[in-house]
């Protein structure tokens, strides 16, 4: 009963990282992305997605509780997990090392980001271009978002890959080896978009 249980907690915490997580990850990005075309085109889509009915009930709905979830259950992988050294190569368990490393790292940094911004919302600041561009004027806070960037790609990236083997979706070496370069070419394409956007507001 205890294995089954965790059996589905693991593939409900993969779920969840992929669908919503991941696809709120992708359109955050792609929003902020917005800022490499100007101030008012930014604003403009910040202003779009503040204007959306609900917004805030479906943030905690599809946003904060399953980020709230893959955290909790995260951390308790993080720190139960052992090397899968019997099961897979060198480089995929490096890969598992580094999952649960930036797994932390990714949380210490999506609570500072909330903090600076949604929090900061709701005690009467404006989340806008400005406010992005006022955070990372500071030379510290560039290196601490563009480790947290990086970071949370990567950690969504080869998520994706363990969502695939959980989910029964590549079982055998061949497939599991395409999969390792298509989520190796999706951690490029999407750091690349979150430092690009970044680097818009400096």
């Amino acid at each position: 009963m205890a294995k089954g249980h965790s059996f589905l907690s693991h593939r409900l915490h993969s779920l969840l990282g992929v669908i919503p997580i991941g696809l709120f990850l992708l359109f955050h990005l792609t929003a902020n992305f917005q800022a490499t075309r100007g101030e008012e085109a930014f604003n403009s889509t910040v202003g779009l997605i503040e204007s959306l009915p609900f917004v805030l009930t479906l943030e905690f709905i599809f946003i904060y509780i399953p980020i709230l979830f893959h955290a909790v259950y995260g951390l308790y992988i993080a720190f139960q997990a052992k090397h899968n050294v019997g099961n897979y190569s060198y480089f995929r368990n490096q890969l598992f090392l580094w999952q649960r490393l930036t797994g932390i790292i990714t949380l210490i940094f999506i609570v500072w980001h909330v903090w600076e911004t949604r929090i900061q919302k709701a005690l009467g600041a404006e989340v806008n271009f400005d406010m992005m561009a006022d955070i990372l004027s500071n030379p510290a806070m560039i290196v601490f978002y563009a480790i947290g960037i990086i970071s949370t790609t990567f950690h969504f990236s080869n998520g994706i890959w363990s969502f695939l083997v959980h989910w029964g979706i590549t079982v055998g070496p061949r497939s599991q080896r395409i999969a390792t370069y298509f989520t190796m070419a999706v951690f490029v394409i999407v750091t690349y978009i979150g430092l690009r956007a970044m680097a818009a507001f400096i």
